[in-house]
Parts: C-alpha cells; structure tokens; sequence
C-alpha cells in the first residue's frame, strides 16, 4: 500500500483566515467564542459561537459567484485556495484525472435555507432565487472546489454529523493509499451560525450560554463554531520526487459505529475507533502522544470519551496528553475534524501541544492530562485525532511526524 502525506493545509475560523494566524491563537490558548452577530439574534436564548466576523464576502467574490455560493462554499473555496497554494499543485494532464475531492459537511447551505424560509413564510414571498438548490445542496463545496481547480477523480460529499470530515479525510486517505488516486482535496466546512441553525440546536439542551469547558467539572455545554479547513493529501513518492515540503503523514483511519442510542455516545463503540486507527496504522498505545479530543464540553461526551481513551490505551492513558480546541474555536459540527486536525499537525511538526481552554475544575471522571489552559511543548511522533457523532457514528485518524 501507498504512504499517505499532507503537502498543502488551509483555513478560515473564528480564531483566524489562514493557518499561521489559527496556530498562533492556538498557542497562545486565545479564544475566538464571542457574541453572536446576525439578525434576530435578540430572539435566541444562546447567544454566542465562534463567529468569523466582519467576513468580506463581497470583496473575494464576485457577483455571479455570490449568487452560488452559500456562506460555508465561500469558507471552502478559501482555505482550498490556501492549501493548494501552499502545496503547490497543478493540477493538468494526468494529475487532474488521478486527483479528486472529498469534504464533509453536516448542514451544507443552512444559511441559504435560513435566508430563503425567511423570505416565503415571514416576508410572504412567492418567488426565490433561480439558483437556491445549487447554492444549498451539500455537494456545493465539493463541486466547486472540483471546478476551479480542475479536480477530475473521485468526488463527494460526507455527511455524518459532527464526524463528517474526519470520515471524508479517511476515505480521501484510503483512495491515495490503494492506489485510486494520486493526490485529493480533503477536509470539511460548516456555517449554521443563523437564527434557524442555533435555534434548533436550543431544543437539544446541550449548548452553554457562557464558555466551553471542555473536561471541567463546570462544564455547562457546547458552543457551536463556523468556518472551514481544508488539506492536500498526496502520494508519498509523488510528493518526494517533486520535492514537496511534508507537514505529516497519515498512518491510519477507523470508523465505527455505537448501534445503540442517536444522541447518546457509547465508550465502545469510541474505544474501537481508536483501537482501529492504531492497528491500521500499525501503532501500538504506546506510540501516541497526544489526542486531540472530540471534546464538546457537554458531560455526556467528556465521560465517555475519557473512559474510551483509557479503555483502548490502557495504562499509557495517563502518560498521553488531550486536549480539545473546541474550547476555542467552538463546535464546527461537520467542519469540525478539519479544524482540529491543524492542532495535530502542529503538535507532530512544531512540537506544540494545543491547550484546553477554561478548564476551571477537575472531573474525577477525566482524569487525563487534559493540558488546562496553556500550551506546551513536547515532542510528539504520533497523535490521533478523534470524532464521534450524533448517530453513534466514530472517526479515528491517526498521524505521525513527517519522515
């Protein structure tokens, strides 16, 4: 089997537009949860995320292209304008055929939704824009990015709750990996900061109204993010030969599902997860050094998680550090993996663990090293970047320190 490695990595969140800008808010524990601006926010009992504000759509786009472009496209065609960029890829002749996309998204164009319900059932409108199902479909990214880059392999959209990009990003990794394709355009988006968005994640009664606090005994819930990541996966030799600069290598990917429970999460069904990474990555427990943590901040998944961690580490759980970004840069829900997993290439090529942040209270049942409130450094070679969704479905990657 092919090595799998990462060349190219892009961004847009509420803790930055681009990569450098993210990891340094990263490593400085700063965060990017603040106060919700849009309309009739007034009538939400939640009332903050990880906004990007004052996002100048107008101003990277033009006008036709605004008319197709839901807000979590325009966040994907960024950071994949970054991230080819930084690989520097093009993609022409054969490489376009063996070169395809794979994104994950959970809401796809929510706030298309929003915006057009908005306009027929409050303001009475009969007619709507010619061009609303291209714009919300949740392939829209995907496509996109496939025709400005002329991407001509393998194609698709992932949508599988708060799990979507890591499963988009295993599937890009096996089709390199068996062979399918050379390089692939990978990751996830989301934008369901609007009224309708936050107002039906309410009625699950999981959200915080202050903070997350991810693995603190206060912990009051999550906090829902927007934004977008999006990486270069590439053939190892391919990547060699043309000199290309690694930022790490992607060793291993499971997914499992709990089968038991929509909303509840299962420490087996984790457990295997990560289990699975490991053997497919031909790693044993004691090969990992850090976890970047689902790590909503709700009790439920802080617990459950722990106790998966320690169940498939076994007594090197305590020597492993943890930590979840979400403290920082919210819940991205389908773009979420994407996101986290800039923290996992940090740690692998700079050294620099990601710190949970707000962490005020130990919780006698997570008691990892969660690496509260500051980053660290310490040398890694292996981390593992953990996703488990709504609907019982887990997502494990595992990466390791470019050779």
């Amino acid at each position: 089997m092919k090595r799998v490695v990462i060349t190219g990595a892009g961004t847009v969140n509420a803790l930055g537009l681009d990569v450098t800008s993210t990891l340094e808010a990263m490593r400085e524990g700063r965060c990017g949860i603040g106060p919700l601006e849009f309309r009739d926010v007034d009538r939400l009992a939640i009332k903050i995320g990880g906004q990007i504000k004052n996002w100048d759509a107008e101003h990277r786009f033009n006008r036709q292209q605004m008319a197709l472009y839901d807000r979590f496209t325009q966040f994907t065609l960024v950071a994949a304008k970054q991230a080819i960029t930084q690989s520097g890829l093009e993609f022409v002749g054969e490489l376009a055929v063996r070169s395809g996309v794979v994104l994950g998204t959970s809401g796809g164009g929510l706030t298309t939704q929003d915006e057009n319900y908005r306009m027929v059932y409050e303001e009475g409108k009969n007619r709507v824009h010619p061009f609303v199902v291209p714009k919300l479909m949740n392939n829209a990214a995907c496509s996109h990015v496939s025709m400005e880059w002329n991407l001509k392999g393998p194609s698709f959209t992932v949508a599988t709750a708060c799990a979507s990009s890591n499963h988009a990003m295993g599937q890009a990794f096996n089709m390199i990996r068996s062979g399918m394709a050379t390089t692939m355009v990978t990751g996830g988006s989301e934008s369901m900061l609007c009224f309708g968005g936050v107002k039906a994640w309410e009625g699950l009664r999981v959200m915080s109204k202050d903070a997350c606090r991810p693995f603190s005994m206060n912990r009051s819930g999550m906090v829902q993010g927007e934004g977008a990541a999006v990486f270069v996966f590439e053939d190892y030799d391919h990547a060699k030969k043309r000199g290309a600069e690694i930022l790490a290598e992607v060793v291993g990917f499971a997914m499992t599902s709990d089968a038991s429970d929509i909303v509840m999460p299962s420490k087996q069904g984790a457990a295997r997860a990560i289990s699975g990474a490991l053997m497919d990555g031909r790693l044993s427990a004691d090969d990992v050094g850090y976890i970047n943590a689902h790590g909503t901040g709700t009790a439920a998944n802080d617990k459950t998680e722990c106790a998966a961690v320690a169940d498939a580490l076994g007594a090197h759980a305590d020597k492993v550090m943890i930590s979840s970004t979400k403290s920082m840069h919210g819940h991205l829900i389908g773009g979420t993996g994407a996101v986290e997993l800039l923290a996992c290439i940090m740690a692998v090529r700079d050294g620099i663990i990601a710190p949970t942040i707000n962490y005020e209270e130990p919780d006698p049942e997570c008691a990892l090293d969660v690496v509260p409130n500051e980053a660290r450094e310490a040398g890694v070679d292996v981390v593992l970047s953990n996703a488990f969704a709504f609907g019982g479905l887990n997502a494990v990657l595992a990466l390791r320190k470019a050779a």
